[in-house]
């Protein structure tokens, strides 16, 4: 169960396309918007707020996990500060609790990372990390409270963390995208960089606890082995709208299957398109 959890809190930050690198087949996404556009642009903004339930074989409540947007200023720049949470509910924690805190923090001119924070407690397993990126330098600090020690890694350009990875990609125009189509991912985490394929499956309508939504199906290559069935063993959909929130993400496991559910949503930049 330790391993579904944390799986759930992952999906949630990192898969509605989780990374940065941002091309399709080789050639890059072109931006929504130029960066430096007025904030009514971007496809999120300041105050929204995300909540998705998460459960296991579709019958056992797992917990839950929020996604809110805020700003912030770093350097005299503006800046987002998004924090994703997720705790296990019900059942599940009684015999196996969970409190996770991911923190990002982008600035609104690249909406590249500055600054992400890692505070989880899993089962009495816990992390206390904080990486600070320097982009001009390629460069990643990796502070580990918990032991105290601090590391220097490279990075490459435009690379992304775990939670800025989303909003990264939430603000390109996939407006062109075609079925069969990839997008080529990278990010850094766990003090190494990590490439991912992620493939475009095409469109489809949703049954949301909302109504029925327009969204973008996407499957990303995960590694098969101990906690997934097979290497495409995960789909992900998000809206097809100015938004491009995560609805529905589905995983089939090397014993059972899990999914993440939209259950609450506020503050979106942009009207959300419901099928009535």
């Amino acid at each position: 169960m330790k391993n579904i959890i944390r799986l759930f809190i992952f999906l949630i930050a990192f898969s509605s396309m989780g990374q940065s690198a941002q091309k399709i087949n080789g050639k890059s996404i072109e931006p929504v918007s130029k960066i430096k556009k007025p904030s009514q642009n971007f496809a999120f903004q300041k105050g929204e707020w995300l909540k998705f339930k998460m459960s296991y074989s579709n019958f056992l409540n797992a917990g839950f996990s929020t996604m809110e947007v805020r700003e912030t200023t770093n350097n005299q720049k503006e800046a987002f500060h998004i924090l994703g949470k997720g705790k296990s509910t019900g059942i599940v924690s009684l015999f196996f609790n969970v409190k996770d805190d991911y923190q990002t923090y982008m600035y609104k001119e690249s909406l590249l990372p500055y600054r992400f924070i890692r505070k989880i407690d899993e089962g009495g397993y816990t992390k206390d990390e904080e990486i600070l990126f320097n982009h001009e330098k390629k460069e990643a600090i990796v502070k580990n409270h918990k032991r105290n020690t601090v590391d220097k890694h490279p990075i490459g350009e435009d690379i992304q963390d775990l939670l800025s990875s989303l909003y990264f990609l939430r603000n390109q125009n996939l407006t062109n995208l075609k079925a069969g189509d990839e997008i080529e991912l990278k990010m850094f985490l766990d003090k190494e960089s990590t490439n991912f394929k992620l493939h475009f499956l095409g469109k489809e309508v949703v049954k949301t606890k909302f109504g029925k939504v327009n969204a973008l199906k996407f499957r990303p290559m995960v590694q098969a082995g101990r906690v997934f069935k097979e290497q495409e063993s995960l789909t992900i959909w998000i809206s097809d709208d100015e938004n491009k929130i995560p609805l529905l993400i589905k995983a089939s496991l090397a014993v059972g299957s899990l999914r993440a559910d939209l259950d609450q949503f506020k503050g979106l930049a942009h009207p959300f398109n419901i099928i009535f």
